[in-house]
């Protein structure tokens, strides 16, 4: 599959596991339990197609012991508190942040993926839309609602439900199809928060990152500091903290979200004018009491 799948590349490879399943529930294994190199060496047979390198101890003139292998890689593995290091050999400086959970919950990912869910008691699924530029996107996404729970969030854009193409619908179309849906069974091809990016950055000795922001919006960004580093821009929305939706919150709870965070904070933003059509006509209110502000797993 491609760095960007599309929704064509989806379903090929949604059949490809179909045929990988049933081949290897019918199918005797494809080499005996073990196997004679050239050099007269042998190797037990697992699995994969291929024996682990290391195990051999040597292969093609290479020295595949683990203590050489460490000593000959340019980055070595840290722990989960990842230190930043610089390595002798290419100047390359490890990632201090690459393990952190509040980049992983808020990563935007690339592809697409299928999201299948059901109504509840009352027929609904807890979900708004809102048409922007001929697509579909999500507006708001009610807390413990079955919408909440298969994860879909803010901003997400829908491209097909139950096999229907989304492209040019009207909102009122959009909401007939959910209303017409079956009870237990609705499929949604959802492509990941296409107007939104995540940029992580790290709090200061005083605790500070260095934006200032009102309403949720982001107004001035401070001088040298992570923020301007990082590219914070001004006229953004803050959407997420660490992966947690802050819309509709009051300025006072999105900063003790920041306060509590780590070291390192992770904010998905939106620009105005996109954010301002999203929740365009949408009570304030309600997108402070109804929109789901869980934090997301992982």
């Amino acid at each position: 599959m491609s760095l960007y799948p599309s929704l064509e590349d989806l379903k090929v490879d949604k059949v490809m596991k179909a045929q990988t399943n049933f081949a290897a529930s019918t199918t005797t294994p494809a080499i005996a339990e073990a196997a004679t190199e050239a050099g007269g060496g042998t190797w037990s047979a697992k699995p994969g197609l291929y024996p682990n390198l290391q195990e051999l101890g040597e292969y093609m003139g290479l020295s595949l012991n683990s203590d050489e292998v460490q000593r000959n890689l340019a980055l070595v593995p840290a722990s989960d508190n990842q230190v930043a290091t610089r390595s002798s050999s290419n100047n390359v400086v490890c990632p201090v942040t690459g393990n952190d959970m509040g980049i992983r919950r808020a990563e935007i990912k690339q592809g697409i993926r299928e999201v299948i869910l059901c109504k509840d008691e009352d027929g609904k699924v807890g979900l708004r839309l809102r048409n922007i530029d001929n697509g579909i996107f999500v507006q708001l996404v009610q807390a413990n609602s079955p919408a909440a729970l298969a994860g879909l969030r803010f901003g997400d854009q829908v491209l097909q439900v139950n096999g229907q193409n989304c492209a040019g619908w009207s909102l009122d179309k959009a909401h007939k199809v959910l209303k017409a849906s079956a009870q237990d069974r609705i499929e949604f091809i959802v492509r990941d928060r296409p107007f939104q990016r995540t940029i992580t950055m790290h709090k200061d000795s005083s605790g500070h990152v260095g934006f200032i922001f009102k309403d949720g919006k982001i107004t001035s960004i401070v001088k040298d500091s992570s923020a301007a580093r990082n590219g914070i821009l001004t006229d953004h929305y803050i959407c997420e903290i660490n992966g947690q939706n802050v819309i509709g919150l009051k300025d006072s709870r999105v900063k003790e979200i920041l306060v509590s965070s780590g070291t390192a904070v992770t904010i998905t933003l939106m620009p105005k004018f996109i954010y301002e059509h999203m929740v365009k006509r949408m009570a304030h209110g309600l997108l402070k009491s109804s929109m789901d502000h869980s934090i997301p797993d992982v």
